[in-house]
């Protein structure tokens, strides 16, 4: 560890120890900072700056930006004049190169492009070393049984997650295999995509202290895990890429004995938050801005569901995020998390665009929040995997994966009358449900995408 990263690190408890005062005031100086850099040295910046005042340290006042404008304008929103968009997309051409610096300095991520426009994103080696000074959160209140089982496992990381690519997950643990070759043993990638067989043999081989993986396949693996198929003992499992619901939760927990942690992240800004035993997400904004909006980009109070989040990133400069437009429809909490953490606590509770909109009679539609899907199905016996597709604007179209000895026609027969009853409730009328016979699907970057709406 450099100086430069000890430093980070102590900051980051520091933070912590001094408060809400002291974390925003880290908040605001960042901004700034971070502000005053995008002018000076993003065309982009300049421009859509150049009738606001020299000093900003206040998000409100900046307009909005996107995935789609600033790929428009990929060469003039970078900051570093040797970057262009036609060598990143020749660099992330070579699977070969995933983990290799991009230009001797940076680190490359892609987007699956799941949203129509895959997004190619850019670390510098300050926001990495934020987002492992931030990270380190992370493990506070393991108990001292968790600790021995960490130990025990000499450290050992295993991710489940993206198929081989320039995915986040998978860049960043090769690029800590190429800058530790001695450490490699540390850290292991299992592809979403491998046979669940071979997986869970690869992992029985592999001994993990830690897991960490979609939320999703993490459920799967402590079906493996109950099962005594799979039988590994690690300390904490760490589950991000789409929401952890608490009867996921409570089932991981249950199967590894572990503590289960939540992690909120995105391409843009891979340490956005880190959960709590709480299952609240608590949003590290010493480093990040997240601003939870309407759907004109208002305000929208603690306690009630935004239509999406404005996100700024503080740490990188490579290339600025300012108050862009996630996507996320998140919930924050309006009162104080028991976990006592000083960081604001939220809730992901889908994304805008993978709302459910249904006729609901005449002209008027109802939309409904994937996660009311998720956690229903989350209930009902005798489900793997299960995948609902909106294939029209009454129809949905269910993917099924029994568990062991489950009887198909007894599993669709509960879903069914689940889906039927939260339609009823919400007043969407006349919606066909089909038994879909292929199973469910993953996307191109390896996330199980549960809830798939009409494309619009």
């Amino acid at each position: 560890m450099t100086e430069n990263e000890r430093s980070l690190a102590r900051d980051a408890r520091r933070a912590l120890r001094e408060g809400p005062e002291g974390i925003a005031r880290r908040q605001r100086d960042r901004l700034a900072e971070a502000v005053a850099y995008a002018r000076a040295h993003s065309p982009y910046y300049r421009e859509l700056y150049r009738a606001l005042p020299d000093d900003i340290d206040d998000p409100a006042r900046l307009p909005v930006t996107g995935k789609q404008a600033l790929m428009a304008r990929f060469d003039e929103w970078v900051t570093d004049p040797d970057v262009t968009l036609a060598k990143a997309r020749q660099f992330v051409a070579d699977p070969a190169l995933v983990g290799e610096r991009f230009q001797g300095r940076y680190l490359v991520a892609t987007t699956s492009g799941t949203s129509g426009l895959r997004g190619i994103f850019l670390q510098d080696e300050r926001s990495l070393a934020v987002g492992n000074a931030v990270g380190q959160r992370a493990r506070a209140g393991l108990g001292f049984g968790d600790l021995v089982r960490l130990m025990r496992g000499a450290g050992r990381t295993a991710i489940v997650s993206a198929p081989p690519g320039h995915f986040s997950t998978v860049a960043g643990a090769a690029r800590f295999r190429r800058d530790h070759p001695r450490l490699a043993w540390m850290l292991r990638e299992f592809s979403i995509r491998t046979p669940l067989p071979q997986l869970v043999a690869e992992l029985n081989r592999y001994k993990p202290s830690s897991l960490a993986g979609f939320s999703s396949m993490l459920g799967l693996l402590a079906g493996e895990q109950e099962a005594g198929r799979l039988h590994i003992h690690p300390g904490m499992v760490l589950a991000g890429g789409e929401a952890l619901t608490a009867e996921n939760r409570a089932r991981i927990a249950s199967a590894f004995h572990a503590q289960v942690r939540s992690a909120y992240a995105a391409t843009e800004c891979g340490f956005l938050a880190y959960g709590c035993a709480h299952n609240w997400l608590h949003v590290n904004t010493d480093w990040a801005v997240l601003e939870p909006v309407d759907a004109d980009h208002r305000p929208v109070p603690p306690g009630r569901p935004s239509h999406t989040v404005l996100l700024s990133n503080l740490a990188n400069r490579v290339q600025p995020i300012l108050r862009y437009d996630l996507g996320d429809n998140v919930l924050v909490r309006p009162d104080a998390c028991p976990c006592g953490s000083p960081l604001p606590a939220v809730q992901v509770q889908g994304r805008a665009a993978e709302l459910l909109e249904f006729p609901a009679g005449g002209d008027r539609h109802v939309r409904i929040s994937p996660m009311a899907f998720g956690t229903l199905l989350d209930r009902v016996p005798g489900i793997a995997q299960f995948q609902v597709v909106q294939s029209a604007p009454a129809t949905l179209r269910v993917r099924l994966q029994q568990a062991d000895g489950a009887d198909p026609d007894h599993v669709w027969r509960s879903v069914r009358e689940e889906i039927s009853r939260l339609l009823a409730e919400h007043k969407a009328e006349h919606i066909a449900l089909e038994r879909a016979e292929e199973p469910p699907e993953q996307s191109a970057s390896g996330k199980f995408r549960r809830i798939i709406p009409l494309a619009r």
